[in-house]
């Protein structure tokens, strides 16, 4: 197992970066490794970051503007060789089907639950550390 995970937010609201690192923590569980955060409040901050590489899982805020975390997230899909796991931040759990178009391997409403969104993000990073181990 690597010594961190990095884990890339995005939203336009300093708030809701803030909330999903506060949820998550440094350690989502026990089982995986320490999570460093990169934030992002831009679409090309976000491209930029992914073509960089070194992130394990994208969190996105569905509810961003001008660029929402759904039509990034289907961009990255299509345009990111090896595409992190994309973990979505969704307005109402009725936005789950939209969360399934835009190929997100994982989708929790907001308001940020902790509980949720630890579990998801949790999984997600196991899941990551699996491929890349095989």
């Amino acid at each position: 197992m690597q010594p961190t995970a990095t884990v890339l937010v995005y939203s336009d609201d300093a708030n809701t970066r803030e909330q999903v690192r506060l949820a998550a923590g440094r350690r989502p569980a026990a089982d995986v490794p320490p999570v460093e955060y990169v934030e992002c409040a831009t679409l090309p901050a976000v491209l930029a970051a992914l073509e960089e590489g070194g992130i394990d899982v994208c969190v996105l805020d569905g509810e961003a503007v001008p660029a929402g975390g759904m039509g990034v997230c289907r961009q990255i899909k299509d345009e990111i060789f090896d595409c992190p796991p994309v973990l979505l931040l969704i307005g109402r759990p009725q936005d789950a089907w939209l969360a399934t178009w835009s190929r997100a391997e994982a989708a929790v409403p907001h308001p940020v639950d902790p509980v949720a969104l630890a579990d998801a993000l949790a999984a997600l990073l196991r899941g990551r550390a699996s491929r890349t181990a095989a």
